[in-house]
């Protein structure tokens, strides 16, 4: 059809033009200008430490490589004038425990003048061969001049705030690109058998294997930061997977992270600064599976470790991004970033379960020996009778959520291994072009299964690892959708330094 010379599709064009014309005007009077600053520290410890993450102790006494931790500090201006802030810490570190964040903020005071600290958060790699900072989980021994964990933290506290400080004082304008890039490193890890029970690492070769539990995503999201020249300064790498390929050596390690970094900075220069954590991964990690033989056979014909070979993967993945990235580089874009605190009501422990556990501890309280993976045990055990008689009374766990957004690209944390599945719904329900989901962020929350893993059991999905249940993850979901649609829906400006308490519903 056509009309006077006019194609519908022209006409249709025509009338679209103003809306889009409203549209970018729109998006213009939110952009602001973005300053960007970097650093990184050397976080591991300076004597041996009992190292974080298995149920033994272990004794770190020589570190294979160094624990880093790595600030990124992003400032909106507009017209000269603050908009919003953040400050994004990614370190090399089992989880934020409980306090340490709290400790570091405390420590941060009088640092930043005028800086909102609750717009600067931590968050972990979850690398098992870094340090233990709770006093009392393990069963150490005496002398040998070992670093106790509360003195860890202190040490910590200290590097992580002059960290932050260099990252804050060196910022400059900038440019930001989002690119979506892909790398087989996460394998859902959790096998189901006939019974419909799943296990943590079970065996795939066990004749009544029947599948793994859930999805993978080998999505690798990547934000990358440009210097004015268009020199790339910093970049920010989010997939669904922890650093845990090394998780029961006995030595200091930042796992496959470090990989990563010596072999970014090989190509792009000593002084890039690179922050890489995972995206929701509480069921997944990079642990081979099945296929074992055929994987373990090309990594020795590579000639490569197997951390080397996940991050020759990433790497792969970020340079398969970089030129389409550069042709798309920001420097005026709407930013805001939001705080809240959102109650998600906590996994009750049932009658059984407390019996269960309540069982188990006096077992192990009644030992007059006890190996150090019984006194983890029992302590765990414990805290399930603990919970019980608090439940009551405290029904609701606090989680802080921050939710920033930058340009068309959305950033969220949580405090929890998280499974996949949670961040899979939140991904797909934002309005970002590009979500960032960044777990064992502010806080350690534990493990949060989907109600299909509490049905196939096994460690993760188990009350003594749960704080919070799927009827918590709902919750997390629906808080985590909002606060990021709510970046899209009003003034990034109006955003900035907007904070609430968020009760679930």
């Amino acid at each position: 059809m056509n009309t006077g010379g006019w194609s519908v599709l022209g006409v249709i064009a025509c009338c679209a033009l103003p809306l889009l014309l409203c549209a970018a005007a729109a998006e213009r009077a939110e952009a602001a200008e973005i300053l960007i600053g970097a650093a990184t520290a050397n976080i591991t410890p300076e004597r041996p430490v009992a190292l974080a993450g298995q149920h033994h102790t272990r004794i770190g006494r020589k570190a294979d490589n160094p624990l880093t931790a790595t600030a990124l500090a992003l400032e909106a201006r507009d017209g000269g004038k603050a908009v919003d802030q953040a400050v994004l810490v990614a370190c090399d570190l089992v989880a934020i425990r409980e306090g340490v964040q709290e400790r570091f903020r405390e420590r941060m005071k009088d640092r930043l003048p005028g800086f909102d600290l609750r717009k600067v958060f931590l968050a972990a790699t979850h690398t098992h061969t870094a340090p233990e900072m709770l006093e009392g989980r393990y069963v150490v021994p005496e002398g040998g001049g070992l670093m106790g964990p509360a003195e860890y933290v202190e040490f910590l506290c200290d590097r992580l705030a002059e960290c932050v400080v260099r990252a804050w004082e060196g910022r400059k304008p900038g440019g930001v690109s989002w690119a979506l890039g892909h790398a087989v490193v996460g394998h859902n890890r959790r096998p189901v058998y006939e019974n419909g029970a799943a296990r943590m690492y079970g065996k795939t070769d066990a004749p009544d294997f029947v599948c793994l539990e859930g999805y993978e995503d080998h999505g690798v999201e990547v934000l990358l930061f440009w210097g004015a020249e268009k020199e790339l300064t910093a970049v920010f790498i989010n997939l669904a997977c922890t650093a845990q390929e090394v998780e029961n050596l006995s030595t200091i390690n930042a796992d496959f992270w470090h990989d990563v970094r010596e072999q970014l900075r090989a190509e792009h220069g000593r002084e890039l600064h690179v922050l890489g954590l995972p995206s929701a991964a509480g069921d997944q990690s990079p642990h081979l599976i099945y296929r074992k033989a055929a994987e373990e056979r090309m990594r020795a014909l590579r000639g490569l470790t197997r951390t080397q070979e996940i991050a020759r993967r990433i790497v792969r993945a970020v340079d398969d991004v970089l030129d389409p990235a550069r042709r798309d580089i920001r420097t005026d874009l709407p930013f805001a970033h939001t705080v809240q605190d959102v109650m998600l009501p906590v996994r009750k422990v049932t009658e059984g379960e407390l019996a269960r556990y309540k069982a188990q501890y006096e077992q192990l309280a009644g030992k007059p020996e006890r190996t150090s993976a019984e006194h983890v045990h029992m302590l765990r055990a414990k805290a399930v009778m603990d919970r019980f008689e608090r439940q009551e009374a405290q029904p609701d766990y606090r989680m802080e959520l921050h939710a920033i957004r930058l340009g068309d690209a959305a950033i969220a944390t949580n405090p929890f291994e998280l499974f996949l599945d949670y961040g899979i719904r939140i991904k797909g329900r934002s309005r970002a072009v590009q979500t960032f989901i960044i777990q064992l962020a502010c806080n350690s929350g534990g493990y949060l299964p989907t109600e299909k893993a509490v049905r196939g059991g096994g460690y993760g999905a188990e009350v003594v690892s749960n704080r919070v249940g799927p009827e918590g993850g709902k919750v997390l979901v629906d808080r985590t959708v909002e606060a990021i649609n709510a970046l899209w829906e009003r003034p990034a400006a109006a955003q900035a330094g907007h904070r609430q308490a968020m009760p679930r519903r």
